[in-house]
């Protein structure tokens, strides 16, 4: 009897589940029902617990579901995904301008070449202002005579300087030897008095000369200078206005689609604007060469009439004459070494 038991037991199908696992047993019918409306009830998950001792095991194993930030990472993977997707949009909205850049300026880089290549080689037609072209060659004149000026006067300024340092020092060495030599006091006094006077008054007149250099400087190479660079800014833009003006009528003697009007409409536009900055510049450039004109008279009238009274002073020996020159200018005596006390004023 048992031994058939055991057979017909050996012999029954043990059902499966879809997880591999046996099917439950009768008592645990129970716990099955329970499981279902579990499920079917939809619990919060936020209130659930995991029990890590698995089931039945302790309290202390069990972690608050609410304390996963499951959400919370997703929503920061989520914004650092919008913060990288909007630097790369950053990155790439600046390239593309970048690449704006050059290719508007290499097809404008073009057209000026071709322009001046043109014109070079007497194939294309240049806009001329004549009686602008004439005032501004004249400036260019100006100040290369003016610069000559400037190099000789600093020159004179640089051996006159040296002439005063060797009368300084041929009066020191009359004193001395009218100290060491009673037989030629009065010789030699006489002389060093009288080198003395000249350092003196050559010293007043390197004032004078130091004063006319500086405003010969300031005019060449800072007022002239200015009104040069924006000639040159007129200048450039006279080319790019005539490059774009025979892009234009190049473009206006070709067929009339759709196409070729769109090209015309835009090479318009360009043109419009490159004669704007064409004739702001032209106009630019003729008040600042009346102004420069105007100018130049003030500061040579002035400068030149020091430079003659300083000289003539000097050279008459009038000591007098040449102080009240300074005097009128008011030009204050700054010779090379001012730095240092001079001689003169030493015990």
């Amino acid at each position: 009897m048992s031994d058939g038991i055991m057979s017909k037991a050996a012999t029954m199908e043990i059902p499966i589940n879809s997880n591999g696992n046996t099917g439950a047993l009768a008592e645990d019918d129970g716990l099955e029902q329970d499981l279902q409306q579990v499920m079917a009830s939809g619990p919060n998950l936020n209130e659930t617990s995991i029990v890590s001792g698995g089931y039945g095991g302790t309290a202390e194993g069990i972690i608050p579901t609410g304390s996963i930030k499951g959400p919370s990472m997703q929503q920061s993977g989520s914004s650092s995904s919008v913060a990288a997707a909007a630097a790369e949009e950053a990155t790439r909205g600046v390239a593309v301008e970048k690449l704006e850049t050059v290719k508007k300026w290499g097809l404008n880089t073009y057209k000026c070449t071709k322009q001046m290549i043109s014109e070079r080689f007497g194939r294309g037609s240049r806009t001329v202002d004549l009686e602008l072209e004439a005032q501004i060659e004249l400036l260019r004149d100006t100040k290369r005579k003016y610069g000559s000026v400037l190099r000789l006067a600093r020159a004179l300024t640089n051996h006159f300087y040296n002439m005063v340092q060797t009368q300084h020092a041929l009066g020191d060495a009359f004193a001395d030897l009218s100290q060491k030599s009673p037989e030629l006091r009065d010789e030699f006094g006489y002389n060093a008095e009288t080198q003395k006077l000249l350092c003196r008054n050559g010293e007043t007149l390197l004032g004078a000369i130091n004063f006319f250099v500086s405003s010969i400087n300031t005019l060449v190479n800072k007022t002239m200078e200015d009104t040069l660079m924006t000639i040159k800014m007129y200048e450039n833009a006279r080319l790019e206005f005539d490059a774009y003006r025979s892009d234009l009528e190049e473009l206006s003697l070709g067929p009339r689609d759709a196409a070729a009007t769109a090209r015309i409409d835009a090479a318009q536009q360009q043109y419009q604007v490159q004669k704007d900055k064409y004739e702001r510049l032209r106009s630019d450039v003729t008040i600042k060469l009346r102004f420069l004109e105007e100018n130049k008279v003030k500061v040579m009238h002035k400068q030149l009439l020091l430079f003659h009274n300083a000289i003539s002073a000097y050279f008459a020996g009038n000591q007098q004459q040449l102080e009240q020159t300074l005097e009128r200018f008011n030009v204050k005596l700054n010779p090379p070494g001012a730095d240092k006390p001079s001689w003169l004023e030493e015990p």
